[in-house]
């Protein structure tokens, strides 16, 4: 892993053999990234994604290890109990096209992975729902 930053932009490489997950939150505690939002795409060859089941308050979780080319990521960083809150969703196709698409929980990069963090100068936390008792982490603002 490597990154630069550029004002309010970081840029991030994940090499092979990483874990895009920890990268990110490894950049986050390392910059004091508090808020911000990501973007990226890259190669993988493991990858958890879920699928929030609200009524079950639990995510039932999809492992793939078989090449896939990550299509899109996208997400946004918070912060719960004052460390980064990474939710993040993934779309990734396998080598017939088809294409898989979730929550990320893991993704082991295979060749490379190119990442923009945008970092916002603000704070935003997270709270268990307490509205409409999802059992989500929602956005929690001072």
């Amino acid at each position: 892993m490597d990154y630069r930053v550029f004002g309010d932009q970081i840029v991030l490489r994940v090499d092979r053999g990483e874990e895009i997950m920890a990268s990110v939150t490894k950049v986050c505690e390392e910059e004091n990234i508090r808020l911000g939002s990501i973007v990226g795409l890259g190669a993988a060859d493991h990858l958890v994604m879920g699928l929030y089941d609200v009524d079950a308050q639990q995510f039932n979780e999809t492992r793939l290890d078989i090449p896939l080319e990550i299509t899109s990521i996208v997400g946004n960083i918070t912060e719960i109990n004052g460390k980064p809150y990474l939710h993040i969703h993934i779309n990734a196709s396998d080598s017939e096209g088809h294409t898989y698409g979730g929550h990320l929980k893991e993704v082991r990069i295979s060749g490379t992975s190119e990442l923009f963090i945008t970092v916002i100068d603000g704070h935003v936390g997270r709270e268990k729902d307490n509205i409409t008792n999802t059992g989500l982490n929602l956005f929690k603002f001072d």
